[in-house]
């Protein structure tokens, strides 16, 4: 009998010499990254001109490669980008490395510590009563300030100065804009003596500059603040038994703070954009709230009492996910489904993309939070739906973001309805994340509309 020899893997088409894919990716990357299944469940790009990069379109074999063959495999390009920030950080780590990393960090994300930090979200949350009523929002920059306020709170328990984290902010968004090119471009781009290479390398010594002065100065002083930077600053290394170094507590706590902000704060702006397209999906969340809170503040038990603004947000997660290019790469010679993959391959999925697969999603692009009733939908297969990772490098602070959006919103849609101001056309931008492009919406207090609807009632 013969092995039956796998088809070769298709080549995507558009790419250049010493560009590789860099100008479709640099026009329309997700539109490029999503037009890929249709060459099938494996297809191969070009990122750096001279390696190829098999992206992988199939449930099944992405989670063969996040949870089966994980062993096998380095974190990849995205991860080297990222840890160009985060230095050897628990993102950026692999291997026995991320285990003894994630170690370290999972006190801060036990039950009791999350159930801790939604009063200090909640608080947070409120501070936004300085929106005036009709005042035109940016809403991703608005929610980028209250999930810095929150990060502030949890992570630093208020231990950087306002004026520094106003800086902080503007530096960790020039980075991320940075990552999110260098993913796209060729290794000898980000080599070139340029303005926007120029930026990153300052905004990056900048932004680890004021984490080392946080982590310095709360050190000095000797205080348990009883928050995440404490702990690291009590934690141990595994491998010296020493305290962890000013560098290491700096790359996890900048780790923090961009999956605090960043993808955080997309997340509620998708979520308020689609409550403002949808008033019937926004008044079901009224009525669920008043029933379960009435005219008290949400609290950590809540959370598991609000299914259907857990399903709002699980669906935000699903049409408007944050991630469009996970990495690994092969350190010896793999089996990907029929196909072995050389050692040295950049193995690559999409969450955007995935989830927005007509054959996995009915209807992919409507928001339809009921679509994760028992019986809503057809049953997923495995590797279908990843909000937050799967197998040993899925995401360590899944639950604390669950827990960070789910209040954030069912504080704030209680105070205030933002309505859209009309002529936009709104739309994913892919950078380090994705992130809704520039989105205005008009803020008004929830008991002025109803006052307004009692009024012209008859």
């Amino acid at each position: 009998m013969t092995t039956a020899v796998p088809p070769p893997i298709p080549k995507a088409a558009g790419s250049l010499p010493l560009l590789g894919h860099a100008i479709p990716l640099m026009r329309d990357n997700l539109a490029f990254i999503a037009s890929l299944r249709n060459y099938g469940p494996l297809v191969e790009i070009r990122l750096q001109p001279q390696q190829p990069t098999v992206v992988i379109n199939d449930p099944a074999l992405i989670r063969t490669m996040l949870v089966d063959v994980a062993p096998t495999l380095d974190k990849g390009r995205f991860f080297e980008k990222m840890g160009q920030l985060l230095g050897d950080s628990v993102v950026s780590a692999a291997g026995a490395e991320h285990v003894r990393k994630r170690r370290q960090l999972q006190p801060a994300f036990r039950h009791t510590e999350i159930a801790r930090y939604v009063d200090l979200m909640r608080e947070q949350v409120t501070t936004i009563a300085g929106w005036a009523p009709g005042q035109v929002l940016d809403v991703r920059e608005a929610m980028v300030k209250l999930s810095l306020d929150m990060l502030a709170a949890t992570v630093f328990s208020s231990s950087i100065e306002p004026q520094a984290f106003d800086q902080l902010r503007h530096d960790l968004s020039v980075v991320m804009n940075g990552v999110g090119t260098r993913i796209m471009l060729p290794d000898w781009a980000e080599k070139l003596p340029l303005p926007a290479n120029r930026r990153f390398t300052a905004a990056r010594d900048a932004v680890r500059a004021t984490i080392n002065k946080a982590v310095d100065q709360l050190r000095a002083s000797g205080r348990d603040t009883g928050d995440m930077l404490s702990m690291l600053l009590k934690a141990e290394d595994e491998a010296t038994g020493q305290p962890l170094t000013p560098h290491q507590i700096c790359s996890e706590i900048l780790t923090l703070a961009v999956a605090g902000t960043e993808t955080t704060a997309s997340v509620l702006a998708w979520v308020l954009y689609e409550l403002a397209r949808h008033p019937e999906i926004d008044e079901r969340v009224q009525t669920e709230l008043d029933e379960v809170l009435g005219e008290r503040p949400v609290t950590f038990d809540d959370l598991t009492q609000l299914p259907y603004l857990g399903r709002v947000v699980t669906e935000a997660t699903r049409l408007h996910h944050t991630g469009w290019l996970v990495t690994r790469r092969t350190l010896q010679e793999t089996r990907i489904g029929q196909w072995e993959i050389p050692a040295g391959t950049e193995l690559a999925y999409c969450q955007h993309a995935l989830h927005r697969d007509p054959a996995l999603f009915p209807d992919p692009l409507a928001f339809i939070p009921d679509r994760w009733l028992d019986g809503g939908q057809p049953a997923l297969p495995d590797g279908a739906f990843l909000p937050f990772g799967a197998g040993k490098h899925k995401c360590i602070g899944d639950r604390f973001a669950q827990a960070e959006i789910t209040t954030a919103i069912a504080t704030l849609v209680r105070a205030w309805r933002l309505e859209l101001a009309p002529g936009q056309k709104i739309r994913p931008v892919a950078r380090a994340t994705v992130r809704p492009s520039t989105l205005h919406m008009t803020a008004r207090r929830r008991e002025d509309n109803r006052q307004t609807a009692s009024a012209g009632s008859p």
